[in-house]
């Protein structure tokens, strides 16, 4: 399974399957695999941020230069592990820690203001001023029981995040 010129015999996709704790199917794993050897233009069994660029979906998505972060020289274990929090079969937990990852921009196991109006400032781009951002942010975690000054980790975004109706899933297409 190192490089992308071999296929995955069923031993690999069994392994691959328990990796991401059952996420996808067996055949929504051969047909990643296919996708991910696409992506590996040079055949060495990871996918850089630039092969990553030429999917045009990931390209103008506003968040791909974190998600660059998390998904550059995955092999293809890694790659499906990432991909699992799309998956419909994916906990709410496992959702929520995926979008924590994204937010958590220094990667130091907490999210901070500074963070969380960083991922703002890249999903609103020039359609807020920098002071709209602010008073929005202050609101909304005024109304969670939160201040500007606190610093949140998993168990406290899955405290706020628990009751909401998180959508984040992607079809899969078995070839």
């Amino acid at each position: 399974m190192g490089s992308t010129s071999s296929m995955l015999t069923q031993y690999d996709i069994e392994e691959v399957q328990d990796h991401c704790d059952h996420a996808f199917s067996q055949q929504e794993i051969v047909s990643l695999y296919h996708r991910f050897c696409q992506l590996d233009r040079n055949g060495g069994g990871f996918v850089s941020a630039e092969e990553f660029m030429t999917v045009p979906e990931f390209a103008v998505n506003p968040l791909s230069q974190r998600l660059l972060r998390m998904l550059d020289g995955l092999n293809f274990k890694e790659f499906v592990a990432f991909l699992s929090a799309f998956s419909p079969r994916a906990s709410l937990q496992q959702k929520i820690e995926f979008i924590f990852r994204v937010y958590d921009t220094d990667c130091n196991g907490k999210v901070a203001f500074d963070d969380i109006l960083s991922i703002l400032r890249d999903l609103s781009g020039s359609f807020m001023t920098e002071q709209q951002r602010q008073k929005v942010l202050i609101h909304v975690l005024e109304e969670a029981g939160y201040t500007k000054d606190s610093h949140f980790t998993v168990p406290d975004f899955m405290k706020i995040l628990d009751n909401s109706d998180v959508k984040m899933e992607v079809e899969v297409p078995i070839d």
